[in-house]
């Protein structure tokens, strides 16, 4: 049924995955002997390094712990390419809740504004949000986001309210999207 309608470019696309996921493997087996990637290089890959201030190190442990879905502190394979899948070619709805559990460090099913203002701060630090001096503070800036998110006025944000939000604000889409970009032997990688 579903074969009878795919063609040759159908097949031609799953090639290419498989080849995608070929490459993904050798690199990861030769970066990540053990079979898992720990913290310590996952944030290489993510370029955060001995310079990295607290903040940063401490926002890609949550990143990195938002991928380690069975939370044993490695990343296996599976949980490797799930987590490169979301951030390459994810679709934006899987991204958002993915930033929502990012910005969401305790885990409570809702964002304060002190995590709100944490990620926000990091992602000045980490990005320079394209924009080398962003308009207005952190704290302008997170008082904006709940102004236009928080429908519910209760000083939290859910992830329905955070989903909505985002997607009917370009500003806030680009304030609570977290597009973080890996780097070095990944990215090299992605060219052979």
């Amino acid at each position: 049924m579903g074969q009878s309608t795919s063609g040759p470019s159908s097949i031609a696309t799953e090639e290419v995955a498989l080849q995608d996921i070929q490459d993904l493997y050798r690199k990861f087996a030769f970066e990540c002997p053990s079979g898992n990637l720990h913290l310590h290089e996952f944030k290489r890959i993510f370029g955060v390094n001995c310079n990295s201030t607290a903040e940063e190190a401490a926002y890609m442990e949550n990143v990195f712990r938002s991928f380690d879905t069975n939370q044993d502190n490695k990343i296996d394979f599976m949980e490797y390419v799930a987590a490169i899948h979301l951030v390459l070619r994810g679709k934006l709805e899987d991204k958002l809740k993915w930033s929502f559990k990012v910005y969401d460090s305790d885990g409570n099913g809702c964002l304060e504004r002190r995590e709100v203002k944490q990620v926000i701060k990091i992602i000045y630090t980490l990005k320079k949000h394209n924009n080398p001096t962003p308009q207005g503070n952190v704290e302008d800036i997170c008082d904006r986001i709940f102004e236009l998110v928080d429908a519910n006025q209760d000083g939290h944000i859910s992830l329905e309210e955070f989903l909505e939000g985002a997607q009917k604000d370009p500003w806030v889409m680009d304030q609570l999207k977290l597009d973080i970009t890996p780097c070095g032997w990944f990215l090299n990688s992605r060219k052979s």
